[in-house]
This record gives C-alpha cells, structure tokens and sequence, in this order.
C-alpha cells in the first residue's frame, strides 16, 4: 500500500494501522528523518516491508519520480492522504492560495492515480482510497477551497469507481470530520481566539462529544483495503462520531 501525506497526524498513524494489519507499505512525505523514523517502528513493531519515498508533491518533477513508480511496479494499494487547509474569508484570499491548495489536495491526487490504475486494472485487482473531508460534503466556513478540492475529490472517486467497477479495482473516500491532529491544534492556536475554547466548541458539536483520532481514521481506511470490501466501491464513508450524517 503506497501512503502519501505518511510524515504525521492521520497520514502516519494510516501507516501503523495498516502495517499492524500485515500491509506491506511505501511511505511518502517530504520529511525524510521522520519517515525512517516511522518506517523502522512500524516495520519492527509489526514485522512488514515497510520503504519510504521522501518527496514533495508540491513540486512537479519530484511527483513524476513516484507517478513513474506506480505505473512500473505492481501496486496493489494507494492511499492519497496527502493535502493541507488554510482558513479565510474566500475573497480575500491570494489567487497563488487557491491554486496551492487545489494543486495538493486534488490534482495531485489525480495525476498519481492516473499513474496506478493501469497496473491495478491489468492484473485484476487494486484498492483507491482517498482522504476527502466532511468538509467537502457539507461546506465548512472560512474553507471554501478546501472544502472545494475536497468535494471534487468525492465526485472523482465515484466517477472512477464506475469506470472501473468491472476491473476488480475498488475506488472509495474516506472523510474525515473534526479530528485531534497537530495540524487542528495549529488552526485552534492561530484562529486568534482562544484555542482550547475553539477545540472545546468543536468537540461539544459532535454528538459523541469527542474529537476524531488519528486511529479512527485509519480504521476505515483498512477496512476498504481489506478483502472484506471487495464488493464496495463508490462510497463516501465519513468518520465524525455522528457530526454529520448522510
């Protein structure tokens, strides 16, 4: 299973879920100290081949050199986990933002998988999983591009799923609701109010009273890469503790 975005928060603790469910794993982020750091606890912890890609996917040539991996190895899992937000009031933000956060959170997705299906669709089988957010589904304010890449996400991966539903490929997204990350605690710290009242507010919404784990995540994420899947593609799975429902 290729995992990218595997440095920290969700994208790493995907690596230890998976690895402890005896997935062999290639790792990608741009911290290289990091990834060998997590590669070596998860591939002694759980006994799994565990490699590691230090790249950064903002940069077009660095994402060739993975794209050019996944189309001459068969892989047979990719997670596209890698993606980043930023908050603010859609009008008022820079255009160079925009196509930031749209080039990361969908574009890259795309051209990667553009890269593996057709190894999975030659040899019969493969597993899509892509790390959307409840904000694609429902909106989220003061995150209108993000909330944008991410439901594009969702309509590519449904769109996909058909197209290659007879190919033993399966295509699904996992959305994320609130959840306890270094990245959330940066956004409660820098909302300009106070940040335990922000994450406060945000776990009194959800009707499990409780933030997301890493771990929460991670769960679905197994769950679709796992045979017991194989006869569910297109989905749309959010992971929010009832936050929001379909």
């Amino acid at each position: 299973m290729v995992i990218t975005g595997a440095s920290s928060g969700i994208g790493a603790e995907l690596a230890s879920g998976l690895a402890r469910r005896g997935f062999p794993l290639l790792l990608v982020a741009r911290r290289r100290e990091r990834l060998d750091e997590l590669a070596n606890e998860v591939g002694m912890e759980y006994s799994v081949g565990v490699e590691v890609m230090p790249l950064d996917l903002s940069d077009p040539a660095a994402r060739g050199k993975l794209a050019d991996r996944l189309r001459n190895e068969p892989i047979a899992g990719l997670c596209n986990s890698a993606g980043f937000g930023t908050s603010g009031v859609f009008y008022e933000l820079p255009v160079e933002r925009e196509s930031e956060e749209v080039t990361l959170n969908a574009l890259v997705l795309m051209e990667l998988t553009h890269a593996a299906l057709p190894g999975m669709v030659e040899r019969g089988f493969g597993r899509v999983i892509n790390i959307g957010s409840d904000a694609g589904r429902v909106g989220s304010s003061l995150e209108a591009v993000y909330s944008g890449a991410k439901g594009g996400i969702i309509a590519f991966t449904k769109t996909l799923a058909r197209e290659v539903a007879t190919k033993g490929v399966t295509v699904n997204t996992v959305c994320p609701g609130p959840t306890d990350t270094p990245a959330l605690r940066k956004f409660a710290d820098s909302s300009g109010q106070d940040a335990d009242k922000v994450l406060g507010g945000m776990t009194r919404s959800v009707p499990m009273k409780r933030l997301a784990q890493p771990s929460d995540i991670a769960a679905a994420v197994a769950f679709f890469a796992s045979d017991a899947a194989e006869y569910i593609t297109g989905q749309t799975l959010s992971v929010s503790g009832g936050l929001t429902m379909a």
